[in-house]
């Protein structure tokens, strides 16, 4: 997508996405065949309300035709709230995922998991996890010093919710 196209968009949906409450994290046009897709992606730190999102993609293609932003070509219309694999670029997206395990590369290459206790202006305060049986440590990284980040799918995390339980379900029977 070109950058005016991209700007253009940007200029015509930021303010639809705003009156939300949503912030409007990437637009996206790729070809599909003989039409296009245009992938609006939105995302709040309370997260994007499956009707918000229904409510807000009539408002966009409304918006679109009006505009003829598109221009006469078919397109399909996606809009979403990002995966768990979209890479973490903002401070705003550290802070949505406080609590989650994370793997950060360093501006100088080298890797670390941990998680992400608290999100400041600067950068995050992390917890590295201990390895054979060692307790977990302490860690503070500026927003400056990371290259890339993403969340990492925790499929056995215990919630911390359940932590004061001996993990027994029971069920009572009336």
């Amino acid at each position: 997508m070109s950058t005016t196209q991209s700007e253009r968009l940007r200029g015509l949906l930021e303010p639809l996405v705003a009156k939300t409450g949503l912030d409007l994290e990437e637009i996206k046009v790729t070809a599909a065949g003989n039409r296009r897709q245009l992938q609006v992606i939105v995302d709040s730190d309370e997260g994007a309300p499956l009707d918000t999102l229904a409510d807000l993609s009539r408002e966009i293609s409304q918006a679109l035709d009006d505009a003829d932003a598109m221009g006469g070509t078919p397109y399909l219309l996606e809009v979403s709230s990002p995966g768990v694999d979209r890479p973490l670029t903002e401070p705003r997206h550290f802070r949505r995922n406080e609590g989650r395990l994370v793997k950060l590369t360093r501006a100088g290459g080298d890797e670390l998991v941990a998680r992400i206790m608290a999100v400041d202006e600067d950068g995050l305060d992390l917890e590295v996890p201990g390895v054979k049986g060692r307790k977990p440590k302490p860690a503070r990284i500026a927003f400056g010093e990371i290259a890339k980040a993403r969340v990492e799918i925790e499929f056995s995390r215990k919630d911390p919710a359940d932590a004061d339980t001996d993990g027994d379900e029971s069920t009572e029977e009336a």
